[in-house]
């Protein structure tokens, strides 16, 4: 079985871990460094960011 292709681009990835505070660990241990909590804010800050978005596209 193949592994699924990431939806967000390794840029918008580094963004997102320099502005959660954990750049450092991705610099240091690659992504396989950070923890599950890590990833989870990851994901719920990247879901924020599109829910804003789609509410500025409706004004």
């Amino acid at each position: 079985m193949s592994r699924r292709r990431g939806l967000m681009s390794d840029q918008f990835k580094e963004e997102l871990a320099k502005e959660l505070g954990f750049y450092d660990k991705v610099e240091k241990d690659d992504w396989g460094g950070i923890t599950a909590r890590d990833a989870g804010n990851m994901v719920k800050r990247a879901v924020q960011m599109a829910e804003e978005s789609l509410r500025k596209d409706k004004v």
